[in-house]
């Protein structure tokens, strides 16, 4: 079970931050360009669709940075066996790590038992950040959920994607339910995503418990520190 260990005595930013680069527009100088910043700024790693993992693996195969796939964006509601097999090809393709949603209906309709079941399976292919959607839940929906994907073996819990329906003026909100989700699932790293543009958005999240931040900003955010 990881457990986040955050030095008190230095902490990098740039080596918390997922830089991702999702999209339908995204080409491969894009994912290119986007690894040329995990390397040059210490990322933790790069957060790409299913089709950019071999592309992302070979451009940071010298070095530590993790290549993370999101799966099954938006709301995480294709049936198990694509879900499955979505991430078995991530991971053949050289995926770290998978990043992927939680069926949103399933909480909607308190499936937790399929929702279990299905993280379960997921998680044991390999390293998976359990992504709850958190603007769509309730505080209950979100400590319920939370425990799940810690009892299924993830070995993170995370709030959103960027099309989670928390805007950036409501980050504040964001940032309860991050504390939420370490009340309900101790031990579990946890990750903030969805509008996390500055410097300031990135600091407020790991006060409130992040242990990685998503972002496309990452340059922005680090960049004036280099």
């Amino acid at each position: 079970m990881a457990i986040s260990k955050r030095s008190k005595k230095k902490f990098n930013l740039a080596n918390a931050i997922d830089q991702t680069r999702i999209g339908p527009n995204v080409k491969e100088i894009d994912i290119k360009k986007t690894c040329d910043e995990v390397k040059k700024y210490g990322f933790r790693g790069i957060c790409v669709n299913p089709q950019w993992v071999r592309t992302a693996k070979m451009e940071l195969r010298d070095t530590i940075s993790k290549v993370i796939c999101l799966i099954d964006d938006p709301i995480g509601d294709s049936v198990h066996t694509l879900r499955v097999q979505a991430c078995k090809t991530a991971q053949e393709d050289g995926a770290d790590e998978l990043d992927v949603v939680v069926s949103i209906p399933n909480i909607k309709h308190e499936l937790w038992v399929d929702i279990f079941n299905d993280l379960s399976e997921i998680s044991a292919i390999m390293p998976t950040k359990a992504i709850i959607g958190s603007g769509y839940l309730t505080d209950e929906e979100i400590a319920k959920v939370s425990a799940i994907v810690k009892k299924a073996g993830a070995i993170c819990v995370k709030t959103a994607t960027a099309k989670d329906p928390l805007e950036h003026r409501e980050l504040k909100e964001k940032q309860f339910h991050l504390k939420i989700m370490k009340k309900a699932a101790p031990g579990l790293l946890l990750k903030a995503s969805g509008n996390i543009k500055t410097a300031k958005d990135a600091r407020d999240a790991i006060k409130a418990g992040a242990d990685i931040i998503g972002t496309s900003s990452g340059v922005e955010i680090v960049g004036k520190k280099k």
